[in-house]
Parts: C-alpha cells; structure tokens; sequence
C-alpha cells in the first residue's frame, strides 16, 4: 500500500474505532448515553425470605466448610448455596413473588456475620423476569441489616439501592428462618 494510501485507511481505522455496532465508546460518547438516559424511578419491595435448612425439601444446602467450621463459635467458613421463595407474608403457604438465588457463607471470625451473593429473582407480576444483586454482610443477629443492591436486570438495569432485613421467625436448632425484607431501589 503506498504511504498515503496508508495515512488515509489508518486515519480512517482511528476515526471509526471508538464506534461499534453505531455505539460511540469514546469517554465523550459514553458521557452522551448517559445523559440520554431516562430520569431515575424509585421502587419500594416488601417481602419474606425462607432460608429452609433442614426439611424434607430444603431450600439452603451446605455446599462446602473449613476444616475448623465446626469449632468456630461463628460457624467460620461454613457456605450453603440457595434457593429460597420470596413470599407476599411471612406464612410458608403465602403467594411465592420469587426466589433468592445465591450463595452465603459465613465470612467471620468475631461474629456472626454472613457474606451474601444473591439475586432476587421476580417471577410475578410487574417485576416478572427482573432481578436485583445483592451482595453485602448480613450481621444476623443485629435487629437491622443493611445490605447493598449492587445491580440489576430487566425493569431494574442499572440498579442501586438498599434492602434491609430484619429476621421474623428463627430457629437455633433447625438453622431455618424466615426474614423479612424491605428493599428500596434506584433504577431507570
């Protein structure tokens, strides 16, 4: 290819990189999709978390531990993977919204405290099909976590927000508990 043959197909590779598929990657270009962006909607959820441990049908299983899980006093380095239904009231038999899908493990050598991963998947109504990520510390026997809402999906792209739990009903023997949730949640 002769030099200004060259100059003229590099220049033009330079001017059409920042763009693919019409969508203009530059910092400028980026600034400009978000400003696009529609105003941001508040949404408030309220529901129940069942982490069912031991049942005929549980909805949390052990999936790993530390060799010194169990003469840990927190239960350090415990993980149960899980499946847990969101229901409308805290009664087990209560109309399913959906189901918490995610990890949790026991994440501290001082207290109780739980690492969550999780995400709320919506399986009714106006939410159908969405999720919201949480992943924070679940300090459970404080009356009040405050968990971040790192993302979503769905009605809920680019969500922030907070959910806050409180535990409702729990046993010390069974491990199983219901939580209740109040979740309020930044999004476009």
């Amino acid at each position: 290819m002769e030099k200004p043959m060259l100059m003229a197909f590099l220049f033009l590779s330079i001017a059409i990189m920042p763009s693919i598929h019409g969508l203009d990657l530059s910092p400028k270009g980026v600034e400009e999709w978000f400003k696009a962006l529609p105003s941001e909607k508040m949404t408030k959820l309220h529901f129940y978390f069942h982490d069912t441990v031991t049942a005929k049908n549980p909805s949390a299983i052990q999936i790993a531990q530390a060799n010194i899980t169990f003469q840990s006093p927190t239960g350090f380095g415990l993980l149960r993977m899980m499946d847990n239904p969101l229901t409308v009231k805290p009664e087990p038999n209560s109309e399913i919204i959906g189901r918490a899908q995610g990890i949790y493990g026991s994440a501290s050598f001082e207290d109780i405290g739980l690492l969550m991963t999780l995400n709320l998947v919506f399986t009714t109504g106006n939410y159908n099909g969405s999720t919201l990520c949480i992943l924070g510390h679940n300090q459970i026997l404080h009356e009040y976590r405050e968990m971040p809402i790192v993302g979503g999906s769905g009605i809920f792209r680019l969500a922030r927000g907070i959910a806050t739990a409180k535990t409702y009903q729990a046993d010390n023997i069974t491990q199983n508990a219901i939580v209740e949730y109040h979740v309020v949640v930044l999004h476009y």
